[in-house]
């Protein structure tokens, strides 16, 4: 029967995760604000227990942070933050694109979400369809360690492109990179498609960290 409830509890926990994260991707969850465990919890009809897990969890991942006798946030953004998780994933998409495969159903997927991404109108689909992209990129790289690591620092990442990436000329040189990468893959140049991947994360940084100065 323990074993049993410890099941079920990891199960809710891992549905209040993702509520939360689903609520991040909507723009209803933004950096700086507080996450009110009770209420939550209310919410979606469970127990304070896994709701507190599941919080936890995401303070591991940096996403939130407990201050004490306040309760859970939503981490703030910051300049150094921004370098050190941009350049992190940077390195880990270029590891796991240099890792990959792709075959001609792969870099058609890569080709529809760049399309997608183009033709979105609302700066929040934009981004979303910017980090599937991103998403699809790296997909197929065996390492499940790495893929875990990849995906928690990107949930801050979305944070910052939520943040800053408002301004839809941005993409224009992102595009660009985008089909650089889809174009390497299909010569079977992998190196630089790293080597374009790599300029790309770089060219976000340095535009969020040209915003993060000016606040």
């Amino acid at each position: 029967m323990y074993f049993y409830t410890m099941i079920n509890r990891t199960i809710v926990r891992d549905q209040v995760r993702e509520y939360l994260l689903t609520q991040m991707r909507e723009g209803k969850l933004n950096a700086g604000e507080s996450v009110n465990l009770a209420a939550l919890a209310r919410t979606l009809k469970v127990s304070v227990t896994p709701v507190r897990e599941a919080l936890t969890q995401l303070q591991q991942s940096h996403v939130i942070e407990a201050i004490p006798n306040r309760g859970f946030f939503m981490k703030e953004l910051s300049h150094d933050e921004a370098k050190n998780l941009y350049e992190l994933v940077a390195q880990l998409e270029v590891l796991a694109l240099e890792q990959s495969e792709f075959d001609a159903d792969a870099i058609a997927n890569l080709r529809t979400q760049q399309r997608l991404i183009q033709e979105s109108v609302h700066p929040l689909d934009r981004i979303n369809a910017y980090m599937e992209f991103h998403r699809l990129l790296t997909k197929n790289y065996k390492n499940t360690v790495a893929q875990q690591i990849l995906g928690d620092l990107k949930t801050r990442v979305f944070l910052y492109e939520k943040a800053f990436m408002s301004d839809e000329s941005f993409y224009y040189n992102s595009d660009n990179q985008h089909e650089a990468i889809i174009s390497a893959i299909e010569d079977d140049n992998v190196p630089s498609a790293a080597l374009v991947l790599k300029m790309n994360w770089y060219l976000v940084q340095d535009y969020i960290a040209k915003q993060l100065v000016v606040l």
